[in-house]
């Protein structure tokens, strides 16, 4: 009798064992099938690597599906290339190039060169599949924190672009300077802080900002600090939040956005495209010049 049960067991086990061994072999055969493409090699097999997470949407002509945001092509480029003198034979700089849509706008426009700098890792693997996608030449996309290439780098441009990266910094005032030494002309796409337009706006009347003055190189003005888990809570959580890599950052006024590009030697600033009701805050976009008086009069 005992060893009849003791086989029994022993049978019993070594099924559990062969059932739970081949369980566990699908579950990760399933797991391995999920890493490869089944389907015709396209160009909509590499976006949707990303799928769920696209901000951009691509030109129509793509025939493509993405996001929902034009930043291919968006119309503040349009304008600081109008602005600016053109792009044409241009060694440029862009900060943040997120999903490289205004990568792409500049090499159509004639960009000899650009630099684009991004430390969002799955923004910078989206811009590689842009590169791909759109056979660009022109562009060379780095990862990394472009505040320390800015401070160590020796290249200069003759053009920065700098669109929806300053309210992401600790001390967007730095970032001005740092840019005034590496180009002589800048476009800047940037919200800025209003109490009242702020508490106005749906989406913004809950943020918290603790206000503190400052002062960078000798340019006093004061800052508006945010920080990201009070006002963005579970949002920090999704993998398409495009926020900066620090725990808070630092919003400043609009007339202080101003002055520190003149006191960092901007003149000439144009603004355009301001939109005091924004979804996510007043905002506006600019160009400037860092040339001589001479230079801007001829």
């Amino acid at each position: 009798m005992y060893q009849t049960l003791k086989r029994r067991f022993v049978n019993s086990f070594l099924c559990l064992k062969r059932l739970f061994a081949n369980s566990n072999t699908e579950i990760e055969w399933q797991r391995r099938l999920g890493k490869y493409v089944s389907t015709f090699p396209t160009a909509q097999n590499a976006l949707d690597i990303f799928r769920g997470d696209w901000a951009s949407v691509l030109p129509a002509e793509m025939e493509l599906s993405a996001g929902i945001v034009p930043l291919f092509e968006d119309p503040k480029i349009v304008w600081a290339e109008q602005e600016l003198g053109g792009f044409e034979g241009c060694q440029i700089l862009e900060l943040g190039p997120l999903e490289g849509g205004h990568t792409y706008m500049l090499e159509k426009r004639g960009a000899a060169s650009i630099v684009a700098i991004e430390a969002n890792q799955r923004a910078y693997l989206k811009c590689l599949i842009i590169k791909d996608l759109f056979g660009l030449t022109k562009a060379q996309f780095r990862l990394g924190n472009f505040m320390t290439y800015l401070n160590h780098a020796e290249e200069t441009f003759d053009i920065c672009v700098a669109s929806g990266v300053l309210y992401h910094m600790k001390n967007p005032a730095r970032l001005i300077h740092l840019i005034s030494k590496r180009t002589k002309k800048v476009t800047i796409w940037t919200h800025y802080y209003d109490a009242a337009l702020l508490k106005e706006n749906p989406y913004t009347s809950r943020f918290h900002f603790q206000e503190m003055e400052y002062e960078y190189q000798g340019f006093k003005h004061v800052l508006y600090q945010q920080r990201y888990r009070q006002n963005f809570g579970e949002s920090l959580g999704r993998t398409n939040f495009f926020g900066g890599d620090q725990e808070f950052s630092c919003w400043m006024k609009r007339e202080d956005i101003l002055a520190c590009l003149e006191f960092f030697g901007f003149r000439g600033v144009k603004i355009a495209f301001e939109e005091l009701d924004h979804p996510h805050g007043p905002c506006f976009c600019l160009v400037g010049f860092n040339l001589a008086d001479s230079e801007l009069s001829g």
